[in-house]
């Protein structure tokens, strides 16, 4: 099969299979791709990552229906095969390869500096390992192996985007201009908070977050269990389970209606039974389209498997010349 290569310029991103995508997901990240999928000025190329996933206490046995799962949620939200690539991460070696160049010229005194290594080393203690450490080489592989401009990001990922263009300039300055310095892209909610008040929504935190294929019941007593005050104060709160409340809602119903509930916290006083049933009620509409998206796909996995080869094959053919350049500049390309 003849693929083409583009000329536009690049967009990458990815996400780990390490638990269906959440609310958080969706609205940090995955609505940036879709974003830009619709810019008939870009190439869009999006991943499973499912090699940093690894880096994360996982089951093998069950790794693949992570894999699998991740694939139909990424359709389900409105990834369209006519306008992006797909791929599984693992599948294109070429990312591993890269990575190990690049890693030969970055400090790991500046790995350790990173605060999402500081976190994850506190968030998994038993689990310290040299891939959690080298996460953001791996992710600049991913990135310039693709030349990508453009990469949408949750804010918690600007440390390791800041990681790709320093590699990217270090690069450039020692063997001649290759890569772009990529930019991040950053939705209109890119804080998206935990329903336990505390930090960001996260598959990793118990009970933080909303999945893309709740149920209508669930998604209710998840609404339900955020934690509140009375209802009324005199200055509306900036952090804890009320302050999530009416983030969400400005996300989820627009400012208009954050506003007009902060105004009642402030004077009349809030009913957190009503307000937290319009929530969710609204989450479930939200949700509707794309659960009966996902389970299409889900009834066709033979379309999944066929986006995910042309995608797989598409970026094989941009990965390959990516890596026969760069083992030719940093005089690699040799044969006895």
């Amino acid at each position: 099969m003849s693929i083409k290569t583009t000329t536009k310029k690049m967009v990458f991103s990815g996400m780990r299979p390490t638990g269906a995508i959440h609310l958080g997901n969706y609205l940090g990240a995955l609505k940036g791709y879709l974003q830009l999928q619709n810019k008939k000025e870009l190439d869009c190329l999006y991943a499973i990552v499912d090699l940093h996933g690894i880096t994360s206490p996982y089951h093998q046995e069950t790794y693949y229906q992570n894999v699998w799962e991740i694939a139909l949620d990424y359709l389900a939200c409105g990834l369209d095969p006519k306008k992006s690539h797909l791929i599984i991460q693992s599948h294109i070696p070429q990312h591993i390869e890269l990575s190990y160049l690049l890693g030969t010229l970055y400090p790991v005194s500046r790995l350790e500096q990173l605060p999402t290594y500081k976190d994850k080393k506190k968030e998994q203690p038993r689990y310290v390992n040299m891939g959690l450490l080298y996460y953001p080489v791996l992710m600049t592989a991913d990135i310039l192996l693709y030349k990508a401009h453009l990469v949408p990001v949750g804010k918690d990922q600007l440390p390791h985007l800041e990681v790709a263009r320093e590699i990217a300039r270090n690069f450039n300055r020692r063997f001649g201009y290759t890569f772009p310095e990529p930019q991040p892209y950053l939705t209109s909610a890119p804080f998206v908070p935990s329903l336990t008040g505390q930090g960001k929504m996260s598959k990793s935190q118990k009970n933080s977050y909303i999945s893309i294929i709740d149920t209508p019941e669930v998604i209710q007593t998840k609404i339900a269990k955020i934690p509140t005050d009375s209802g009324k104060g005199s200055s509306v709160p900036k952090k804890g389970g009320v302050a999530a409340l009416f983030q969400l809602l400005g996300i989820i119903e627009g400012e208009d209606k954050k506003k007009a509930y902060e105004q009642m916290y402030l004077k009349q006083g809030v009913s957190y039974q009503l307000l937290k049933r319009e929530l969710a009620n609204s989450i479930i509409k939200f949700l509707q389209p794309i659960q009966n998206k996902r389970k299409f796909y889900q009834d066709h996995p033979q379309m999944v498997k066929d986006i995910l080869q042309e995608g797989e094959q598409y970026a094989q053919t941009l990965a390959q010349k990516t890596i026969q350049e760069v083992k030719e500049k940093m005089g690699l390309q040799y044969k006895f």
